[in-house]
């Protein structure tokens, strides 16, 4: 009974931010989604976020611009009195090049602003002279390419973090109801990956004249290409491995002396990407040494990690979606096989700390990654049901923050979770 009265607490005390930011919030989604940046050039966004912030500054918000060494990240805190737990929460921002926000990343701004405000807003009413606390907003760039949560990482963006939680859009599908969250850190949730750069290096020589003379730096990609195809064959369902030729040679009648690919791998861990790495380069070393190539491989300098996930945030934010009337549920397959074939940087953040990122869905006529999807996502049914979402983090978030029995439980799942990969 005491449980369902702070919970009921703390929904009222988030309806009410919600009501009072409502204007705040639609302005801000409205300016991200028409204002579309691409990753690592986030200024728009970046810049309208901290402003809307400063203007909040008898809040009690500290807002830091170009935070942990990045132009674009940015961190806003709310500290109520002394030590306690920090909770964050990630804000995403970047765009796609030529059709905007076809990922909604305005949308995952926007919840995060959303909940941030929300729990700062209730728990500094309901207990004014309780625990203390730290609620943090931490602006990510470069999700869809570069991984800037991962140079945040490196810089201690989240070193005295307790969770980290977020959200993310995704269209419908025909059998789902308004509301989803998916426990997107088993095999075939969110994938780990990493990709790599070869160049192959033989020696040029008239194609016609003398063939002979020449090394065929081309016919090593060729090979490569059909020693991966092969390889597929004996691959896991929840591995993929997809690539493209860069630099095929200068001309058709000259003897390709130098040609690239590139290659990007995916698998349902990192464990499972470490052994799929290592299958993958020998297929370009074989094609190196069947041609009588030289080769290097580039692995990229940050992969991203499959997405971890927590059982109790997971069950608790699924509880709370379904007591505020929405439908939600808790996914979790048995076995590997499901491959969702997306892949994020909060994967690594979920190694760090208890990690959340609950998808939901918007109304929208395709898919992530289209056109269509951008449309929708700059819908205002997009917003009201993000609203909703957020409204269910941040109620996780309160009682992460304030239930010092959930917050060991929290910390158990994600200790337990390291030991079962070590």
């Amino acid at each position: 009974m005491e449980q369902s009265k702070t919970m009921n607490g703390h929904l009222e005390g988030i309806k009410s931010a919600m009501h009072k930011y409502d204007a705040e919030l639609k302005k801000i989604n409205h300016l991200i989604w028409s204002n579309p940046d691409l990753a690592f050039e986030e200024y728009e966004a970046h810049n309208n976020i901290c402003a809307m912030f400063e203007n909040l500054g008898h809040e009690g918000y500290k807002v830091r611009r170009s935070a942990y060494e990045l132009e674009t990240s940015f961190e806003i805190e709310y500290t109520h009195g002394s030590g306690g737990r920090v909770i964050a929460f990630n804000a995403e921002y970047d765009a796609l090049p030529g059709i905007g926000h076809a990922c909604g990343h305005n949308l995952i701004a926007t919840s995060a602003i959303a909940a941030f405000l929300s729990t700062c807003e209730t728990l500094k009413v309901l207990y004014a002279n309780g625990p203390g606390f730290t609620v943090r907003l931490l602006g990510t760039p470069a999700e869809e390419m570069g991984g800037g949560k991962i140079l945040m990482i490196k810089k201690g963006a989240y070193k005295d973090v307790f969770a980290c939680l977020m959200l993310h859009p995704m269209s419908a599908l025909p059998q789902d109801d308004i509301f989803l969250s998916i426990a997107a850190g088993l095999p075939g949730g969110f994938l780990a990956t990493d990709d790599v750069t070869v160049t192959f290096t033989g020696k040029a020589a008239h194609a016609a004249a003398a063939p002979w003379e020449g090394i065929n730096a081309l016919d090593a990609v060729v090979a490569a290409y059909v020693n991966i195809s092969l390889l597929r064959q004996q691959l896991m369902p929840s591995q993929r491995v997809h690539g493209k030729i860069v630099n095929g040679g200068d001309r058709p009648n000259i003897i390709p002396m130098l040609t690239s690919v590139e290659y990007c791998m995916r698998a349902s861990s990192v464990h499972s990407l470490k052994d799929l790495r290592a299958k993958v380069a020998k297929c370009f070393v074989a094609a190196a040494i069947a041609t009588g190539c030289q080769v290097k491989l580039e692995w990229g300098d940050d992969s991203y990690a499959d997405l971890k996930i927590n059982r109790p945030i997971c069950e608790t934010f699924v509880d709370t979606m379904q007591q505020m009337g929405h439908s939600a549920v808790f996914d979790m397959p048995e076995q590997e096989g499901i491959l969702s074939g997306g892949s994020t940087d909060m994967g690594n953040v979920s190694y760090e700390v208890p990690g959340f990122h609950a998808m939901y869905v918007i109304p929208a006529n395709g898919v992530n990654h289209t056109q269509d999807f951008t449309s929708g996502a700059g819908s205002s049914e997009a917003f009201e049901r993000t609203i909703a979402c957020a409204s269910g983090i941040a109620a996780v978030a309160c009682k992460i923050l304030v239930d010092d029995d959930f917050a060991e439980q929290v910390e158990r799942d994600f200790r337990m979770g390291l030991v079962a990969l070590n």
